[in-house]
């Protein structure tokens, strides 16, 4: 017979199983109530918490040393996002030109320590992007009240243009100063009562009275061409806008300056009351000839910087000078054909391994990449040239092109980060992606959640930056720093498969010359009309059928990622758009992939039509033709 328990002369009842179970549930629901409500606010920081959180801190370290010195650890911001207990917050304020289209941007100092942007816009839709780095100005001086004739001035116009987009992409804001600006300057007024002066020198004078007029900073001639890479020691001096001395350079004599206000503000005074203005040609040589004190420090020659001077035509590219002489808008044009062709010659001697058109999910992929592998034919093509084998003047021992032997294009399935290799990446979106991998017209939640992978793309496509295991936040932010990061942007391109091809004009502008158009290489050795062939290396060979197959799938997919309303996604329901809604909340890393290059792309464009529509009404005449192409 069981024992009976008594308690205070009482018998305590007997629990049954149904009591038991009750009392436990009971007891865990306390448990965890008091966990919540306690644990945020009443650990204390002991001694094992601490070393604690330094082992994993120190795990997470190693970690980001295996995965590729990706940029998070333990200890990174977006961590903290997880709190479920953190007090809500408002959505950060919309900025200055944040839009375009279906893209909406936020710029933030943290971009590239956020994997996925909606934990600081609070807005699965809006990117988050790194801050725009203020362009440092550089000024040119070009005289349009001179009477020319028409042909002149638009090759003239034409260089300009050149001008300003090679010195665009290199991070530059180029500007364009005229006489009004020499005019505004308080000196002007002095200037006009010297007599005895060689037109080139007041000329020379208009132009350092505008420079002044502007501040100082940068002055360049319209014929000083950046020929070197972005990262570049001195370009990357130029664009920090930092010049505490009045300085030129061997071997540009006119070329380039920069300076202060107070010294550009100090040379004028001393070329103005020097007694040698009859002799003198302009302000450096009026200076020279003075002998009584030099403004200038001068540095050695620089090795990124082309100057097409009229000596330097004379004695490097004597059929030029011939061709100018007898026609200066015939002439002009040539040579602007000329500085285009050394721009597009320097960037392929720059990316010297070729163009790598990346491939992720190289199976089924061929027609997705097809459009970035078409512009990598053009960029490895040469460009038009009145001196075919000619080089840059400062750089006269290049590999010239050769279309027997052009820049080396590949196809691989992974990034890589070599600085001497240029990528061109076609970013799809995850419906794309799902449907091409899948092969299928349709698309349905069971296949979604059971036999579809989780971001396949942003995996394949960092397999070699990253290991093997690491997860897709970490793969997330190295795609980002590819697209966006200082070190690295300049050597990757970035395209959203549903919004191709990208205009000739936005193209010219991202690499600082005009790219051979797709009728100028028809004729060379292409594959397939510009597809890429499969390499049978990257897996199985898709079939005749299969190939056929993904130009169907890619435009029926495309019309579902762009259908859009008011620059957000319709609420379709369960339909169409509500499975593309489904697709992207399975593949996170994939569209916060998608939709940072997008934003990346459009905001570049925003930014140079902005700048454009403030240069438009000063340009009049001087390279204000936009950069679009007939």
């Amino acid at each position: 017979m069981p024992r009976q328990y008594v308690l205070f002369g009482r018998p305590v009842p007997r629990l049954g199983a149904r009591r038991v179970s009750l009392l436990l549930l009971t007891l865990a629901l306390f448990a965890i109530f008091s966990l919540i409500f306690t644990l945020p606010t009443s650990i204390p920081a002991s001694p094992s918490l601490s070393t604690a959180g330094q082992t994993l801190s120190q795990a997470g370290e190693r970690l980001t040393a295996a995965s590729g010195k990706i940029s998070t650890t333990l200890k990174s911001p977006w961590l903290h996002k997880l709190n479920p207990w953190k007090q809500p917050s408002h959505a950060p304020p919309r900025q200055k030109n944040d839009t375009d289209g279906d893209s909406w941007w936020y710029s933030d100092w943290k971009s590239l320590t956020m994997p996925f942007s909606s934990s600081v816009t609070l807005d699965e839709n809006r990117s988050l992007l790194p801050v725009l780095k203020e362009r440092t100005p550089i000024y040119c001086y070009y005289d349009n009240t001179l009477d020319k004739e028409r042909a002149s001035k638009d090759a003239e116009s034409e260089l300009l243009l050149s001008w300003r987009r090679a010195w665009w992409a290199q991070g530059f804001k180029p500007i364009i100063l005229s006489p009004a600006e020499a005019m505004n300057n308080p000196m002007y007024e002095e200037l006009q009562k010297l007599k005895d002066m060689k037109q080139s020198l007041r000329t020379d004078l208009m132009r350092w009275l505008a420079w002044e007029n502007m501040g100082g900073g940068l002055l360049a001639s319209n014929y000083l061409f950046p020929m070197g890479a972005y990262d570049d020691d001195l370009l990357s001096y130029l664009r920090r806008g930092e010049f505490p001395k009045l300085t030129k350079w061997q071997g540009l004599d006119e070329g380039l300056f920069v300076g202060p206000k107070a010294d550009v503000h100090a040379a004028i005074k001393l070329v103005i009351s020097s007694s040698n203005l009859g002799s003198s040609q302009s302000l450096v040589a009026a200076v020279q000839n003075d002998k009584t004190t030099d403004p200038f420090t001068t540095d050695p020659v620089p090795k990124s910087l082309a100057f097409y001077s009229s000596h330097v035509i004379n004695t490097q590219y004597s059929k030029l000078s011939d061709a100018i002489t007898t026609s200066r808008a015939t002439g002009l044009k040539s040579l602007n054909q000329l500085i285009i062709s050394h721009l597009h010659l320097t960037w392929q001697n720059i990316f010297s391994k070729g163009i790598a058109v990346v491939k992720p999910i190289p199976h089924h992929t061929t027609y997705l990449i097809t459009p970035g592998y078409k512009l990598a034919s053009r960029l490895a093509h040469c460009p038009e040239s009145p001196l075919p084998d000619s080089c840059p003047p400062n750089a006269p021992k290049c590999t010239p092109c050769d279309d027997e032997r052009p820049l080396k294009i590949t196809t691989p399935a992974h990034y890589n980060n070599d600085t001497s290799l240029f990528t061109i990446g076609v970013v799809p979106h995850p419906y794309t992606a799902t449907m091409l991998i899948s092969l299928r017209r349709e698309l349905d939640i069971r296949y979604i959640r059971r036999e579809s992978a989780r971001d396949p793309w942003v995996t394949d496509l960092t397999a070699e930056v990253s290991p093997e295991g690491v997860p897709a936040a970490p793969r997330v932010l190295r795609f980002k720093e590819a697209v966006a990061s200082e070190k690295s942007h300049f050597r990757s391109l970035w395209l959203p498969a549903e919004q191709l091809p990208i205009p000739d004009a936005d193209l010219d502008w991202i690499f600082g010359f005009q790219v051979p158009s797709e009728a100028s290489y028809a004729d060379s050795p292409s594959e397939n009309g510009g597809v890429p062939t499969h390499d049978p290396k990257d897996g199985p060979v898709p079939t005749e059928k299969e190939l056929k197959m993904e130009p169907v799938l890619i435009e029926k997919a495309r019309k579902v990622v762009n259908a859009q309303s008011g620059g957000k996604p319709k609420k379709q329901g369960p339909g169409i758009g509500g499975m593309k809604e489904a697709v992207e909340a399975w593949n996170l890393a994939d569209i916060e992939a998608w939709r940072f290059a997008r934003a990346y792309l459009a905001r570049q464009t925003v930014e140079r039509r902005k700048w454009e529509e403030e240069e438009a009404k000063y340009a009049d005449g001087m390279g204000s033709e936009s950069g679009r192409r007939d």
